[in-house]
């Protein structure tokens, strides 16, 4: 039999019951009847059973079997316009006669079973049907809008983000369009929070608002954390996801729940951070969701900060951002990294130079925010961000008075493990101390003894004579210059900065042990160039390595005997440095200690 004659016999049987005499098979042969003719292309005998008036019982009771049926076809005939238009009709009926629950259960099914290829045209090709059908309901309204929410950003969030400008403007696969739909589907339920009246229940009212915060905090997980948010100054096109995020932020401001969002009580001076703080933060709501909401919210300032509130100064700020901080730099992926670097940096230009008291150091969130950007400095695979949190490591440790910068320089000596970074901080208490010795009154912290505990961390080797030098070079060449410079800056009878009172500390524990240090490592590595010189004429020895190296977690290539013997000449260069360094210290402080001798003689 014909899927058009079974369609017309079970219509002709049900056309003479009445509703409550339909039985469960009449639903079930409504159903495949109608899906064999919609799947078989017979659209147009489906609309004329739907139209005919004579069938509106029929189609109340059993149409919204039909919904997913009919969601396959459109797909199918997407771009017949005719086919599509009578789909249309039919939907549009379904919609206006069918149960408004069971329909949306079956468009929500219907976008959770959407091919990976398809899932931005069925959502897009849903929404407004659903819009009208959720605006149907009125109990568990909200419950049904929050479901439909969360089914669609969960089949969103399997899309890949565009990045790039020619991305984001082909939309492959309909991210972008999806997100400006959204928008316009939640607008009719934003309009019922922010109108409610005496005739709207407190708990109707409070269960809405609910559903569309866990929409604004989903959306900004995702896409708007992984996406590039920033607006190139050349593009006359706003970016789609900017766009979108500045209509979040104004759903959030329109249901009154952005300023609690944004200056919750995250941060607040009373409180210490520890995991259990962090704990509770992804237990209530996802930290990465907070954390991208004051990035946009700050760094783009979509909601105008010139209106803030006095009170909100600029160390609020800061503190309210710390912990949104530290979530975004503890992640890996390029676009995180760099919110988390930008979010941190326009909360600190907002502060004046030297105004943040070491108190806010007890802080866990201020101490380690410190060592986050190190790990971007020295892990993270992009070099414009590393080269960014370096900038923003300097910033950051000059907000801080003399105790806040003391205290830093200490804590990053002893955590940061990367000579590199040793070597900066160390050139930093250099320029620190400078600064005090041109004060009349000096300094508490970068003069005399409370120096002199810092000068210990500095003056010191590792691992004492076996520390490898190459490996620490950076931190060694830096110490030498800073005891350079003070033996030059600070003569004897002076003695602001206690170096003289801690030479011999100073030359046990540092000078001593790197001549010693540098004898052995020049005797290893001539021994190795004198080994690798001779196997270099055994032909069958070419191709053996003395090391392997891996970059960024890749093994690289095996190097042959020419490279290896330019490596082990780079070694040598770097000791002839250091020891040249080394002698000129040295040489100054034979020189001081003779004058300061002389000059003490003269006096007797």
């Amino acid at each position: 039999m014909m899927a058009e004659e079974e369609l017309r016999n079970i219509i002709q049987k049900c056309q003479i019951l009445d509703e409550e005499d339909f039985k469960g098979e009449d639903f079930n042969l409504f159903q495949v009847a109608g899906q064999k003719c919609l799947e078989e292309g017979h659209i147009a005998e489906v609309l004329e059973v739907v139209e005919n008036e004579k069938n509106k019982v029929i189609v109340k009771s059993m149409g919204w079997n039909l919904a997913g049926p009919l969601i396959g076809c459109m797909l199918k005939y997407e771009h017949d316009e005719i086919e599509k238009e009578r789909c249309l009709k039919i939907l549009a009926k379904l919609v206006e006669l069918c149960s408004p629950k069971e329909l949306a259960l079956g468009f929500l099914e219907r976008i959770e079973q959407a091919a990976s290829e398809q899932i931005a045209q069925t959502v897009l090709l849903l929404l407004k049907p659903l819009q009208e059908v959720l605006l149907k309901l009125h109990s568990k309204k909200a419950y049904s809008m929050g479901l439909s929410l969360s089914t669609i950003l969960n089949q969103l969030a399997l899309l890949p983000i565009p990045h790039t400008k020619q991305q984001l403007q082909e939309d492959k696969h309909g991210l972008c369009q999806c997100c400006a739909a959204l928008i316009h589907f939640v607008e009719p339920f934003v309009r019922e929070v922010v109108d409610h009246t005496e005739t709207f229940s407190e708990g109707d009212y409070r269960n809405l608002k609910e559903e569309l915060l866990g929409f604004c905090m989903k959306s900004l997980k995702y896409p708007l954390l992984m996406a590039d948010l920033d607006q190139l100054p050349e593009d006359s096109v706003k970016s789609p996801f900017r766009q979108f995020a500045a209509e979040i932020i104004g759903i959030l401001q329109d249901i009154k729940e952005l300023i609690p969002k944004v200056f919750s009580h995250y941060g607040s001076k009373n409180e210490s951070w520890d995991n259990e703080d962090l704990s509770k933060i992804d237990n209530e709501q996802s930290a990465d969701c907070l954390a991208c909401l004051s990035y946009i919210v700050f760094v783009h300032d979509c909601f105008g900060l010139a209106a803030l509130p006095i009170v909100f100064n600029p160390a609020y700020i800061l503190q309210c951002n710390i912990v949104h901080v530290g979530v975004l730099l503890r992640r890996t992926e390029e676009s995180v990294l760099s919110k988390g670097l930008a979010l941190l940096e326009n909360c600190l230009l907002r502060l004046e130079g030297n105004s943040l008291s070491v108190e806010y150091l007890e802080f866990k969130g201020f101490i380690a925010i410190p060592q986050e950007l190190v790990k971007v400095m020295t892990l993270c695979p992009f070099e414009s961000l590393r080269k960014k949190s370096l900038k923003i490591l300097q910033l950051y440790i000059d907000k801080f008075n003399e105790e806040g910068k003391y205290t830093l320089y200490r804590c990053l000596l002893k955590t940061s493990n990367h000579s590199g970074v040793e070597g900066y901080i160390i050139q930093n208490i250099k320029n620190q101390i400078d600064l005090s010795l041109q004060k009349t009154k000096g300094s508490k912290f970068f003069t005399g003894l409370q120096l002199v505990s810092l000068l210990d961390i500095v003056f010191s080797l590792p691992e004492d004579a076996e520390t490898d030098l190459l490996q620490n070079s950076d931190r060694i060449m830096a110490a030498l210059n800073l005891l350079r410079y003070l033996v030059i800056k600070d003569n004897e009878n002076d003695n602001q900065t206690c170096v003289w009172t801690e030479l011999h500390k100073i030359e046990r524990n540092f000078l001593k042990p790197l001549h010693t240090g540098l004898n052995m490592s020049r005797a290893h590595y001539e021994a190795e160039i004198k080994n690798k010189k001779e196997n270099r004429k055994d032909s069958s020895s070419a191709s053996r390595n003395i090391c392997s190296l891996t970059v960024a977690g890749e093994k690289m290539p095996n190097m042959t005997i020419e490279m290896e013997l330019q490596v082990l000449q780079s070694a040598l260069f770097t000791f002839d440095l250091i020891e040249s360094v080394l002698a000129r210290v040295e040489e100054l402080i034979e020189t001081k200690t003779k004058i300061g001798s002389e000059e003490t003689t003269g006096i007797k």
